[in-house]
């Protein structure tokens, strides 16, 4: 209970569920963990920012998405989407918050996007969901369902990485298994993320929720819709930018290249000028810029809880109490994957930090592979969900918080935690159990 991992993660979650900023929760976590772990404050804070840069890249990646999706805005071309949408799905909550978990499936797999979609379409659309009267939490679970469930159980774009690592996870500490066999694996925990979003969708959210007032932004970003449009080619030079940075940032493998490239090109288009280059800039910033700290932190956050050795002790301090009881040992396994995925906030990162210990585990209780892919895929996502520092709930977070109207933690985090976590822990267990 006294883990250096555990009594941080416990901090995180408090402070940010009492609305403290993620930023400053998190790096009072990471002085936390390291001064359990016997670290002083002085070392501690080296660690933290000497492993800030594991996230530069994906943070400087998102500065520019959100630059690009400004200049996408002030083209006037969402105007378009918003205004046929308002008629079309005028009384349809549940369909539109289905498209909404499709489009965001999507970007893992047939176009491997991640959260690069969400500042170009979501913004533009919160006037429809205060027209609609649509619980914004709801959309939040719908694009975190859709940032997570495609990869766990697709082996395609994100999903072959996903697969990819554990695959190598456990075959690297001497179990056997092949790419074919992991989706069968998170086939039963991916059908608990399914539960999940259909129970938000049908039951949780499916009541009118007043919407808050609009500020200046979102009434500007969202005014074409209420405008006669009238297409023109600075609307079709728009398009072309938005299918190169589409197709450099695929051929290129880097987010930063191809957003550099759409706001190259908007920019020689002269759909946006350059004298209004440092509004645009400041306006990208105010949208993703709180995203890409937070990664910067959490990366930090990350090699503090590494680096002292809190997640190998508590991994360690878990197998010496199972016995031989499977059923609490795959309990016991999915808790601790939470625990640290909701302080580190990725997945893919956590996979091969519990794979080292979960596979010898294991092997020594008599789970099959399939069993044991299972719990390491789920305990390694179970916490990404609801995590504040993950992007699965960042992203969605600075699409819908756009004009200030919605919350991370109480409006993301919580909603998305609820919803999949607890079918994830089901769902895993008795994939453990029966596989």
């Amino acid at each position: 209970m006294f883990n250096a991992v555990i009594i941080s993660v416990l901090v995180l979650v408090v402070l940010s569920l009492l609305r403290v900023n993620v930023i400053l929760s998190l790096i009072a976590a990471a002085l936390v963990a390291g001064l359990v772990s016997g670290m002083s404050l002085v070392d501690t804070t080296e660690l933290l920012v000497s492993g800030m840069g594991g996230q530069a890249e994906t943070s400087l990646s998102y500065i520019l998405l959100g630059v690009f999706a400004v200049m996408i805005g002030y083209s006037g071309i969402t105007g378009f989407l918003v205004k046929n949408l308002i008629g079309l799905m005028k009384g349809k909550k549940a369909l539109l918050l289905l498209t909404i978990a499709a489009v965001a499936s999507l970007s893992q797999n047939v176009v491997p996007v991640h959260i690069a979609f969400i500042p170009i379409l979501i913004p533009p659309l919160l006037q429809l969901f205060d027209k609609m009267k649509l619980n914004r939490r709801g959309v939040a679970v719908s694009l975190t369902f859709g940032l997570k469930a495609p990869y766990m159980m697709i082996p395609a774009g994100f999903g072959l990485i996903f697969h990819g690592v554990i695959v190598d996870g456990m075959n690297d500490n001497g179990m056997a298994i092949g790419y074919a066999d992991i989706p069968l694996a998170m086939l039963i925990p991916g059908l608990g993320m399914v539960a999940g979003l259909l129970f938000a969708i049908f039951v949780t959210y499916r009541k009118d929720k007043e919407p808050k007032s609009a500020d200046a932004f979102n009434q500007e970003i969202a005014a074409g819709a209420n405008e006669d449009l009238i297409f023109t080619k600075f609307h079709l030079l728009t398009i072309i930018a938005i299918i190169v940075a589409l197709v450099v940032q695929i051929v290129s493998d880097s987010l930063i290249l191809g957003a550099l490239s759409g706001i190259v090109l908007m920019f020689l288009f002269q759909v946006v000028s350059f004298r209004s280059g440092d509004e645009i800039v400041n306006e990208g910033i105010r949208m993703m810029g709180m995203i890409a700290f937070v990664m910067l932190i959490a990366s930090g956050y990350a090699t503090v809880l590494e680096d002292t050795g809190a997640i190998d002790r508590l991994v360690a301090s878990t197998a010496e109490i199972l016995g031989d009881n499977m059923f609490m040992g795959a309990l016991l396994m999915l808790s601790v994957g939470m625990i640290v995925t909701l302080g580190i906030g990725t997945s893919f990162g956590t996979i091969p930090i519990l794979a080292t210990l979960f596979v010898p585990l294991s092997i020594a209780m008599g789970f099959s592979p399939l069993a044991t892919a299972a719990l390491i895929g789920t305990a390694g996502a179970i916490g990404d969900a609801g995590s504040p520092s993950s992007d699965s709930t960042l992203g969605p977070t600075a699409g819908l918080g756009a004009d200030g109207n919605h919350n991370h933690i109480w409006d993301t985090c919580v909603p998305t935690f609820l919803h999949f976590n607890i079918p994830l822990f089901i769902f895993g267990l008795a994939a453990a159990m029966i596989l």
